[in-house]
């Protein structure tokens, strides 16, 4: 496994950790319903995040060129995903909008993190 894709999965290892923390302390802090839109604002993050990684991992040993233009398309899919989950997630009624945001927000985090401490 190349140093990429290691990083890769502990990026998305934390994640995980992330979503299933923050979800498990809403709901003891407050109540199921509040944990589970944290779960779903985590995984909002979290899924497309994870195709992105399946993606970059599966086209590393291409050339430059064709290695940015798969980022780029894979970038823009992860976008459209992101956006694909929100708008189901709204459809939800009565959704509870600060611990989805919390949780989806904290998740993306961990990205930013893990650049941090590169």
């Amino acid at each position: 496994m190349t140093a990429n894709a290691s990083l890769i999965i502990k990026v998305l290892k934390y994640q995980i950790l992330v979503v299933l923390v923050v979800s498990l302390v809403l709901t003891l802090a407050f109540d199921l319903v509040s944990g589970g839109f944290a779960f779903l604002g985590g995984l909002i993050a979290l899924l497309p995040n994870a195709y992105l990684g399946f993606r970059i991992k599966q086209t590393a040993k291409l050339e430059a060129k064709k290695f940015i233009n798969s980022f780029y398309a894979s970038e823009s899919i992860k976008l459209v995903l992101t956006a694909l989950f929100f708008l189901l997630v709204f459809r939800i009624p009565n959704v509870k909008l600060l611990p989805l945001l919390a949780c989806y927000i904290s998740t993306l985090s961990v990205f930013w993190f893990a650049l941090l401490m590169r």
